[in-house]
């Protein structure tokens, strides 16, 4: 009766907040459909002649957003579609500390693993509030990066920090006790030392203007091995996970790839408003919006009820028991309502030098998304591609964020989260007030301790289905790089699989021979010992030398094609360079100090003119080719 109870308890929460999420969403949807007909409604008749106009214009106008980085939307759609970009980066934000829990020893304390989900969701929204503010200035959403995962995972895994043999065993394991509290702690300030050290290097490459010489030499060969490492070695915990009890992981799996792939343009008609049509029905995409989440839901539910049934097993030892919704269901009651994180809450941050060289790899992998994330998120938001100084300012920040993360403990870093950029796409509004507020929704989602306390009462079988999912998508994501290049190409073929398959044998072979790695000198053995067992630090080296190295044309080595798109991008925008200065009037008061030109990260008002001519030469010669391409079709 009391497992009921308390599985009755942990239910009724999470359907509350589904619930809340679906009423979120849908009237997010009802106030944007009534405030896009209202705004149509207003504007004058035209002519008929002004209405007739060419397939290619009408694509462009369907493409530009109904509100660009600059507006400011009604207050309450403001509010509805933060909450819904927070609802987007929640499967990826959550992901992380799950994973670090079990290089932790906390696989079997719930407690501290909700600590860990409120201060990674506090510090995102600081470091969300601080990259819109005063960093790159777009509409981009700052979460954790599994750029860090795989060498924070490869620190952990070393034998004087494997976790002990009694702390896998959860009869053995007493939450409270001094011993238990120091193995933890003791392996997250080693994290946090790594981190803190590594961001310093983010830091000084972003506000240094580095970063522009660097992506001169980081082309799609470089980006595809390393960000598809990311993933691909994932398949350990998934697997571990889902093999909890594979029937509910693969109906987690199957439920994600329904919702997110075969009902993705399936409407659900919800009511709407227009001064025209007065009342009617209009087109609700509930799952292209949130598949991860109503998968996660309804698994969630079906747990409830085998478990209210007595289907799944009570005895710890036999198979499927973690698939039971009351294994942590304490965990809800005991967690206060309010935590407020801060720096140093885990202790003194020690330092780890083979840790440290293990998260710059992941920090470098980290720097080149964020650069192509930039410019993903100034097309769909309809501004003009980001200047340097502010890809210079963005990496800065995302430094500063990392520092924070390694300060407050979340075992993590920051980084632009890519599917908040896709979200714009979809929602058709780039206003960066949206993401602005976003960030202070999860500030007080990190605050709220009984919000993360409930995350971690997903049965572990759901969780393993989760990954399936985001790992698989995650490791596509970084061979989708390779489009950019000429794939028939025998000299590229032989630079990713070259480089994909050492990166996979080496590390696997070390960590069965860890002995063989002896210089010596013990710091240099666990250097060694991190990077060697990192693949995506081995396949994006070899990538990155290869690359550089045996010749080969921009065309072919796609550095063509990323300058192309970049060029395509100042096409069809709503803004100009102006929403890229510093806030609260900073630009305009340095305007009239020439030692600006020479700060990397500061607008400079003669840089701005100089490159404004530049791109009207290019647009000009651009427009001649295109002239000239058309006499010859015409001719021919």
């Amino acid at each position: 009766k009391q497992s009921c109870c308390v599985a009755k308890s942990v239910i009724t929460q999470v359907c509350l907040s589904v619930s809340f999420c679906y009423l979120v969403v849908y009237y997010t949807h009802f106030y944007m459909v009534l405030q896009i007909n209202e705004e149509v409604n207003d504007q004058p008749r035209g002519h008929a002649a002004e209405e007739c106009k060419s397939s290619r214009v009408a694509e462009d106008d369907r493409n530009q957003p109904a509100y660009c980085v600059t507006d400011v939307p009604p207050w309450y759609l403001c509010i509805f579609l933060a909450i819904q970009h927070y609802l987007t980066a929640f499967g990826g934000i959550i992901t992380i500390p799950l994973l670090l829990s079990e290089g932790l020893c906390l696989q079997h304390d719930s407690m501290t693993q909700s600590h860990l989900i409120n201060t990674i969701f506090f510090v995102c929204g600081l470091c969300t509030m601080l990259q819109v503010t005063f960093g790159v200035r777009l509409p981009i959403l700052q979460g954790g990066t599994f750029a860090l995962v795989t060498p924070a995972m490869a620190l952990l895994s070393m034998p004087e920090w494997k976790c002990p043999a009694w702390t896998h065993n959860a009869s053995l394991v007493n939450t409270s006790s001094p011993l238990f509290i120091e193995v933890w702690q003791t392996r997250m300030r080693a994290l946090q030392g790594s981190i803190l050290v590594a961001s310093l290097l983010q830091i000084v490459v972003g506000f240094s203007g580095l970063i522009g010489f660097l992506m001169r030499f980081i082309g799609p060969l470089t980006i595809a091995p390393t960000i598809t490492l990311i993933g691909l070695p994932m398949y350990n915990p998934a697997g571990a996970k889902a093999g909890t009890h594979w029937g509910i992981a693969a109906m987690t799996t199957l439920l994600i790839i329904l919702f997110s792939q075969y009902l993705r343009l399936i409407p659900i008609p919800v009511p709407a408003y227009s001064k025209t049509k007065k009342l009617h029905t209009s087109k609700f995409f509930i799952f292209q919006i949130m598949p991860i989440l109503l998968g996660i839901a309804v698994s969630w539910l079906v747990c409830y009820i085998l478990t209210i049934h007595d289907v799944l097993p009570s005895d710890p030892a036999q198979y499927g028991y973690l698939a039971r919704t009351d294994v942590k269901g304490d965990v809800v009651s005991e967690a206060s309502w309010f935590r407020f994180p801060y720096p140093g809450q885990w202790g003194m941050p020690t330092l780890s030098l083979a840790g440290v060289f293990g998260i710059i790899a992941g920090i470098i992998c980290s720097m080149a998304e964020s650069v192509g994330d930039y410019h993903a998120c100034a097309r769909l938001s309809g501004a003009s591609p980001p200047p340097r100084h502010a890809i210079n300012r963005g990496i800065g920040v995302e430094g500063i964020g990392s520092l924070l993360a390694g300060a407050f403990g979340t075992g993590n870093g920051t980084t632009s989260f890519s599917e908040n950029v896709a979200a714009l796409g979809i929602t058709k509004v780039g206003s960066r007030t949206v993401i602005l507020l976003s960030g202070v929704f999860m500030i007080l989602m990190g605050v709220l301790g009984k919000i993360g306390a409930i995350f971690t009462t997903i049965p572990t079988p759901v969780i393993g289905g989760m990954f399936m999912v985001m790992f698989a998508v995650l490791t596509a994501n970084g061979i989708s790089n390779l489009q950019f290049t000429d794939m028939n190409s025998s000299r590229n073929i032989f630079i990713f699989g070259f480089s994909m398959f050492s990166a996979l044998a080496i590390p696997n072979w070390i960590m069965n021979n860890p002995e063989s790695l002896k210089t010596g000198v013990k710091e240099v053995d666990q250097v060694l010992h991190i990077l060697l067992t990192t693949h995506m630090f081995i396949g994006g080296f070899l990538g990155f030398f290869l690359d550089n190295t045996i010749p080969g044309t921009k065309r072919e080595r796609g550095l063509l094609s990323m300058d192309k798109d970049h060029l395509e991008d100042s096409s069809n925008t709503c803004g100009g360079e102006e929403l890229y200065d510093l806030p609260f009037g900073i630009t305009s008061r340095l305007s009239s100090q020439s030692w600006v030109r020479y700060i990397p990260f500061c607008p400079w008002r003669g840089h701005r003119f100089q490159y404004k001519s530049e791109d009207c030469d290019m647009s000009q010669s651009q427009k001649n080719e295109h002239s000239t391409g058309l006499t010859n079709d015409s001719a021919l």
